[in-house]
């Protein structure tokens, strides 16, 4: 009898004493950290990522997200942008990039469509000589200073479209595809010269813009777009030469001229030097 009481004693005892054993060893399982001592972990996981984040920006960046509405101009614009190999996509940037990003020296594409850019000065681009394309589609551009291009000696490509240009500056020579469709563009704007010594231009458009008259256009230009504009009159001189009969522009194959109050049958004399007629109100 004494055994038996002495067996039925012992058996509960024993078997506290190993579930006590197995809780204790099952705190080094995952997840298996009581909630007191887990909350005391990550307070000191986050007192350790404080003090690293409180490190000078020379030992760790700050990758703090940008505030809505801040100023792009102090951020790097490889941190704005993509900027891959010798390109820079800088498309509807957020927070509102409103002037020309600073671009690596290499940079020979650049995309900045789509932003709040008001005004290219002289400055941006003045050290960026590979430049060989700029599209600046669809910003808020009113005012280019002059000179802002005229290092650009390799610029092959210049989008302006969409933006709120009265007046353009003098463009590099070996353009050879300008686009300021869309802008309030008149012919005062616009100087005798401006695409005179561009001898590579090929594709040249205007449209929907504000413009009176026809501007002189190079005789390489093959794509002519200048619909939607104001121009009421045409003559021998506009795409021809009236003091050379034998004058020929065999590169011209397309031009618009729709949507404008321009009535082209009545000066049919002014396309005799061309193999197509314009697109446009002939009655």
């Amino acid at each position: 009898m004494n055994a038996l009481l002495f067996t039925c004693l012992l058996v509960p005892w024993l078997v506290a004493a190993s579930a006590r054993r197995f809780d204790q060893e099952s705190q080094l399982i995952m997840g298996s950290v009581p909630g007191k001592d887990l909350s005391g972990y990550f307070i000191d996981h986050l007192k350790s990522r404080r003090a690293r984040r409180a490190l000078p920006l020379a030992d760790e960046p700050d990758d703090s997200p940008v505030e809505a509405g801040g100023d792009t101009s102090d951020l790097p614009t490889c941190l704005l942008c993509v900027c891959l190999t010798g390109s820079v996509y800088c498309e509807e940037v957020s927070p509102d990039m409103t002037s020309v990003p600073a671009l690596p020296k290499e940079t020979a594409y650049l995309y900045a469509r789509f932003n709040k850019i008001k005004k290219i000065r002289a400055k941006d681009f003045s050290d960026i000589v590979t430049l060989k394309r700029i599209d600046l589609t669809g910003n808020m551009i009113s005012e280019i200073e002059e000179g802002a291009f005229s290092k650009l000696t390799m610029l092959e490509e210049l989008s302006l479209a969409e933006n709120r240009l009265v007046k353009l500056p003098m463009l590099p020579a070996k353009l050879i595809s300008f686009n300021a469709n869309h802008n309030h563009l008149k012919t005062k704007g616009i100087k005798a010269n401006a695409f005179k010594k561009m001898t590579k231009l090929v594709n040249l458009y205007l449209a929907d813009n504000e413009m009176e008259a026809v501007p002189h256009i190079p005789d390489s230009v093959r794509t002519l777009h200048l619909q939607n504009n104001n121009i009421t009159e045409v003559n021998v001189d506009t795409f021809c030469r009236s003091n050379d009969t034998y004058y020929l522009r065999p590169s011209l194959n397309e031009v618009r001229m729709d949507g404008n109050p321009v009535v082209l049958s009545k000066n049919p004399d002014s396309f005799t030097c061309m193999k197509v007629l314009p697109v446009g109100r002939y009655r």
